[in-house]
C-alpha cells in the first residue's frame, strides 16, 4: 500500500505496538529486475514489515538526470505492490532518504552491495536505536544503467 509520511508514521507506531519487525530499504527501483527482486526478497527475511522508500519522479531527475526514470513513480509502485513481499511503499523527493528513515525507524535497513556501511544515509541514526544494516550481495549481470543502455542501442529508448 502507498502511504504519505504521515501515514507511515502512524502504521510503523501500530507495528511496533504489536512487536512486529521493521525492514526498510529505498532506491529508484526503475526498470525493475531480478536484482531488485533479489534484494526485495532477501530483505523481507530480515523483519515482519517491509517498507520501501521510493524515489519520487522528482528524485529520480535529480540523481539519475533528466531522462530518468524510464517508469513513472506509479508504474513502480504498482510493480512492487505486485511483487507481494513489500507491505507499505512511501514516496520521497529528497535526494537521500534520511527524512523517512528517520520517521520510521526501522529495526533493519537494508542497501546493496554496491554500498560500503560508512555510505549507508541513516546508519548512524540506526544504531543510536538499537537498530541494525544489513548489505545483500549484488545479483551478477544485472543493472538498470546496462538495461537502459541496451534498450538505447535497440532504439527502444
Amino acid at each position: 500500500m502507498l502511504l504519505s509520511k504521515e501515514e507511515i508514521k502512524e502504521q510503523c507506531n501500530v507495528w511496533k505496538n504489536t512487536s512486529k519487525s521493521i525492514v526498510f530499504t529505498n532506491g529508484c527501483f526503475d526498470l525493475l529486475h531480478r536484482g531488485h527482486i533479489d534484494l526485495l526478497e532477501k530483505a523481507a527475511t530480515f523483519g515482519d514489515i517491509l517498507i520501501v522508500g521510493l524515489n519520487s519522479d522528482k528524485s529520480v531527475k535529480i540523481i539519475k538526470g533528466t531522462d530518468r526514470p524510464i517508469e513513472s513513480e506509479n508504474v513502480r509502485i504498482k510493480h512492487l505492490i505486485e511483487l507481494g513481499m513489500v507491505l507499505a511503499i512511501c514516496l520521497f523527493d529528497n535526494d537521500t532518504p534520511l527524512e523517512l528513515i528517520q520517521i520510521i525507524k526501522p529495526d533493519v535497513l537494508v542497501k546493496g552491495g554496491d554500498y560500503q556501511p560508512k555510505d549507508i544515509v541513516g546508519i548512524k541514526e540506526i544504531v543510536k536505536w538499537g537498530g541494525r544494516a544489513e548489505i545483500i550481495p549484488l545479483t551478477p549481470g544485472y543493472s538498470t544503467t546496462i538495461s537502459i543502455e541496451k534498450m538505447k542501442r535497440e532504439g527502444l529508448v
